[in-house]
């Protein structure tokens, strides 16, 4: 962010300190991050050869189940392993390695095997703890993208659900328990006018025309009582953020037409995430800051928290637990540290969870 848009943002929203989360360090990654290899050997066979090269290991979706907090890295040559696992408390003062996710079995020499992980992008888990992970091979491949279900209890696999296109490229998801006991994910696509719906008891998907809205980002509205739920979306290479109705989309709808809410102050909302309260979190590209919008009340823009010295095209990934806390990623493409880990409490849990009207205090999933 440049000094002189950071003097209008600041100017702009101009109750920054009160806005600003308490975040600390939980590690820190200097140079580069590793893999928990199966052996010293299997490792130094990787570097030798060219498929593992850490100078590319790059973070990009996140999500916490647990003491465990799941990562994707960005797939390219030198990035044998794409989705990963790392424990959130350590007792070494040493940094975690990245755990590969379920296995190593699953990821390595797997590029055009469709029965193993080809390049994992966005993940998110429901309130019974299975992890889902929309999972897309980079380059032209035969393999179908896919949507992997997994059971975060036994790390088995669920579902595995490959969708019928090709050329659309998957991004982030976002997943609605409903009333009615069915459950639906909302994909959105990469750059594309569309976004694919899901349906888990049917295992149907289908694609729905945004019109004319190149959806990057993507937003759940939480569970409250006699209020319809709203997906958020977030439109590639502009400032605008709009909404549509999920219910519209329930029933095999091919056509839904976005309603425009607000401008955010950034382009380029790459990341956005939703808490039970009710309070939406987008991230954007280049920029190293985060902002909310409380979406109980008309559209005002908030700074959450501002990450000093990034610098990389996709510098902030976040994700909340089950116990109010909200994690952050900070990475690093050309400064000293890579790569950081902070957390910071904010009293909310993700929008799969329930607020009880009693007490805001004590959340049901």
């Amino acid at each position: 962010m440049t000094p002189f848009f950071g003097a209008i943002f600041m100017l702009g929203l101009p109750s920054l300190m009160a806005a600003a989360a308490n975040f600390t360090q939980v590690f820190e990654w200097p140079y580069v991050l590793d893999y928990e290899w199966p052996s010293e050997a299997r490792r130094a066979q990787a570097l030798e050869d060219g498929t593992f090269n850490p100078a590319k290991i790059h973070p990009r979706y996140m999500a916490v189940y647990g003491t465990r907090l799941f990562l994707t890295l960005y797939k390219e040559d030198g990035v044998p392993a794409t989705l990963v696992s790392l424990q959130t408390s350590s007792e070494s003062s040493e940094p975690p390695k990245l755990t590969p996710f379920p296995s190593w079995d699953m990821h390595l020499n797997g590029s055009g095997n469709c029965n193993k992980i080809q390049g994992a992008q966005g993940l998110e888990v429901d309130s019974v703890g299975r992890l889902w992970v929309l999972d897309q091979e980079s380059s032209n491949s035969n393999c179908s993208p896919k949507l992997w279900i997994y059971n975060l209890n036994n790390n088995e696999t669920e579902l595995i659900h490959p969708f019928s296109f090709h050329d659309h490229f998957l991004h982030d998801l976002v997943i609605d328990e409903t009333a009615n006991n069915e459950t639906f994910a909302y994909i959105a696509l990469w750059l594309r006018k569309h976004i694919v719906v899901f349906s888990l008891e049917r295992n149907q998907s289908w694609i729905v025309d945004m019109i004319e809205v190149k959806v990057n980002s993507i937003a759940l509205s939480p569970k409250k009582d006699q209020e319809p739920r709203q997906l958020y979306l977030g439109r590639s290479g502009f400032k605008e953020l709009y909404s549509i109705p999920v219910a519209e989309l329930h029933n095999g709808t091919t056509t839904a037409e976005p309603e425009l809410i607000a401008n955010w102050t950034a382009y380029n909302s790459y990341r956005m995430l939703m808490d039970n309260h009710g309070t939406l979190y987008s991230g954007f590209m280049y920029e190293n800051f985060t902002s909310t919008w409380n979406t109980s009340q008309p559209f005002m823009e908030q700074p959450f928290h501002q990450v000093a010295g990034l610098r990389s095209s996709w510098p902030l990934t976040f994700a909340l637990d089950q116990n109010g806390t909200f994690w952050m990623a900070a990475f690093n493409n050309v400064r000293i540290p890579k790569f950081r880990l902070l957390k910071a409490p904010v009293g909310a849990k993700s929008y799969i969870y329930e607020v009880s009207p009693q007490n805001h205090e004590s959340d049901t999933a």
